[in-house]
């Protein structure tokens, strides 16, 4: 039986530094490990910190979606700092500055990190670097089409450009926000800033209409058989977020095999099995992060989050499905109208294809959603809710970000950081084996792929780069005394 083994490490146009390792028997792969080989340390490096600078260094773990972090920390924040209510208009705003954050990612990860596994820009660029040698030996795209998605390559940084000022209007910059706080948000909103606001989203929508989405068309006409890879786990999670003032637009939840159950978050837990870290207590307020190198088993710096015990997705994909089954999804006609036209069936998204169709449909449901709340706002009125640090006290801050559900916990004594854990959902996807051997959805989605050319496995990064992994926000780099770190050359 024909049997062999191999890496890429660092996978390329994802955020951070992950490494596949796969085993591959009759050209199939049968097994998979994902890598996250740098450390993070902001959960030690908050404690005994005053609990208010939570949201400012903890925006540091990620560049790409910093917003989630703030949002996910505040909310923590509110609930240990015993604030039940901050205002309408609070509220709004940061939905609006973190459903800015989801346009950027998410124009960012099709376009500029995805699509050059399907497009081969190097025909449009010429013979440049990074863009050549492409790793195409036969793009399927016309010419004329790979043309114009090359071209929309670069039309992509401006709309990308447009995101940033969007989000900077009321979060003041970008990246790293400094509008959202504990009990509120800085920003006082006036008509000049929504209409600002209004006109830049309006130039974001239209380019998500008329480019983005068609793109996916394209690409699922000529590119069919990716609706086919990439299955994971047939489980899927949300903790549901982006509160409009009146509703809340990713609903809560838990898909298993069609099924549909309420989240509890008292259910999570991190597994450390195959992960560099000491065993502490699986609980996120109660878990510690100290690092063991010489781990026996351990083979990343991710922890493994569960779920009742089990491996889960999250994600576009996930808040597609989910919402989808509650009857509450947004680009319902749209995405039927999809499937129908691309003659692809609805189980089918649980695919490579499919995830970037939900990113894409998702991208379309939070313009709209923005566009209608910044109308909601209300000038000169409130934006924070006055707060005291209480001596002791502790909270969980539970929300969406771009590339899935994000959570943050923080335990207070003696009215500084005791401790903090952040989860993100690079860790759900891309974690490592648990204590029961089970892989996680990263690898389990690697699993059956087919690998056509083992001197190119084009295959395998077109599964990794689907999760839209963040391994900055999974892992950090730290440098370790007496120990050299490697130098290597990234294309």
């Amino acid at each position: 039986m024909h049997r062999y083994e191999f890496k890429i490490d660092p996978i390329t146009r994802i955020e951070g530094h992950l490494g596949i390792e796969v085993i591959v028997e009759k050209d199939r792969v049968i097994e998979a490990g994902a890598k996250g080989t740098l450390f993070r340390g902001f959960e030690i490096i908050l404690k005994g910190r005053n609990p208010l600078d939570a949201p400012r260094f903890s925006q540091r773990i990620c560049g790409v979606c910093p917003a989630s972090h703030s949002k996910a920390s505040s909310l923590a924040l509110d609930k240990a700092l015993n604030i039940s209510r901050i205002p309408k208009n609070a509220t709004i705003i940061r939905s609006l500055i973190l459903g800015a954050n989801f346009l950027q990612s998410h124009i960012l990860h099709f376009y500029h990190l995805s699509l050059l596994d399907y497009v081969d820009i190097s025909k449009v660029v010429g013979e440049t670097p990074p863009f050549s040698p492409s790793p195409h030996k036969n793009c399927r795209l016309p010419p004329q089409l790979n043309e114009e998605l090359s071209k929309h390559y670069l039309q992509a940084l401006e709309i990308r450009r447009g995101t940033h000022k969007l989000l900077a209007l009321l979060g003041g910059k970008m990246p790293h926000n400094i509008g959202i706080v504990a009990g509120g948000v800085t920003e006082k909103v006036s008509e000049d800033k929504i209409t600002n606001f209004l006109w830049r989203l309006n130039q974001i929508r239209e380019f998500i209409d008329n480019v983005y989405i068609p793109n996916l068309f394209t690409l699922g006409k000529y590119y069919p058989d990716c609706f086919n890879i990439g299955r994971s786990y047939q489980r899927f999670l949300a903790y549901g977020g982006l509160n409009l003032g009146e509703e809340i637009l990713f609903e809560s939840g838990v898909l298993e095999e069609g099924k549909l159950f309420e989240f509890n978050s008292g259910e999570i837990r991190e597994k450390v099995t195959s992960s560099w870290y000491r065993e502490t207590s699986p609980s996120p307020l109660a878990a510690q992060t100290e690092p063991s190198l010489n781990k026996e088993k351990a083979y990343s710096f991710i922890k493994s989050p569960r779920y009742q015990g089990k491996p889960s997705e999250v994600g576009p994909l996930a808040r597609l499905l989910i919402n989808y089954s509650k009857g509450k999804y947004k680009a319902k006609d749209l995405l039927n109208k999809v499937l129908s036209e691309l003659n692809i069936e609805f189980n089918n998204l649980s695919s490579v294809l499919g995830r970037h169709l939900a990113r894409a449909l998702e991208a379309k449901i939070v313009a709209e959603a923005v566009a209608e709340a910044v109308l909601k706002l209300e000038p000169a009125e409130p934006v924070i809710t006055p707060h005291q640090i209480p001596e002791s006290s502790q909270g969980e801050g539970l929300t969406e970000a771009p590339r899935g559900s994000l959570g943050h916990w923080v335990v207070i004594a003696d009215k500084k950081i005791k401790n903090y854990q952040v989860i993100t959902p690079a860790a759900w996807n891309a974690s490592p084996k648990d204590d029961q051997e089970n892989p996680g959805p990263l690898e389990k989605a690697l699993e059956g792929i087919k690998i056509e050319d083992k001197e190119n496995p084009l295959e395998i990064v077109r599964v990794v780069r689907s999760f839209d992994p963040c391994l900055a926000c999974a892992v950090h780099l730290i440098s370790f005394k007496g120990r050299k770190i490697g130098e290597f050359k990234v294309v």
